[in-house]
């Protein structure tokens, strides 16, 4: 029968949980992060862990998810301070640019440049994917919504586009290291233009 713990408890070992995870996933990334490894270092029983989630990709999902939140919520602050009657696009395009740099410097968010995402992809439950991508172009709603925008804007291909941008700071040594934030801004300016 499984053990019963409070809520001090269940929140205590989840932070642990978290927090090891995390670590982990830093240092030896998704394939080599272990469940024995992240309950030897929270000093939790294994058991413990299934109480909290059914495999280790969910848990380093969440991790990940966690990390993009946090960012994210970030950017819409900075967003949200913008006048909306002076932004420019140039100064839209530089917000989004160091929002990417940001992510892309993130030790846990780095992972998403390894082939290791796709085995985390392919052993998560497709509802939570789904809903994970039903996130951002909410994200994107809302963080467009403060902005004068064109009417008639796609907003879930333009959370898609930008999406692509994200994962393409991932590849600054195939984009080329000298011209990589130029680039990287002009992709971004492209579409910001296109939208306001």
């Amino acid at each position: 029968m499984p053990k019963s713990y409070s809520e001090q408890e269940r929140k205590y070992i989840e932070t642990r949980l978290k927090e090891e995870g995390a670590k982990c996933l830093a240092q030896y990334g998704i394939r080599h992060t272990t469940v024995d490894e992240i309950v030897r270092r929270a000093n939790i029983p294994k058991g413990t862990f299934y109480l909290f989630y059914k495999s280790k990709e969910l848990l380093l999902f969440n991790i990940i998810l966690e990390y993009h939140d946090l960012i994210e919520s970030e950017l819409a602050h900075a967003v949200s301070n913008i006048d909306p009657d002076k932004c420019t696009a140039e100064e839209l395009t530089k917000i989004i640019f160091d929002f990417y740099k940001t992510s892309s410097e993130n030790p846990i968010l780095k992972v998403l440049n390894t082939n290791e995402i796709e085995l985390l992809a392919r052993k998560l439950p497709p509802e939570v994917l789904a809903e994970h991508l039903n996130q951002d172009n909410s994200m994107i709603e809302k963080i467009f919504s403060t902005l004068k925008v064109k009417k008639g804007i796609d907003i879930a291909s333009f959370s898609s586009a930008f999406r692509a941008i994200y994962f393409a700071t991932f590849h600054k040594e195939e984009i080329g290291e000298a011209t990589y934030d130029s680039a990287i801004r002009h992709l971004i300016l492209g579409l910001v233009a296109q939208l306001m």
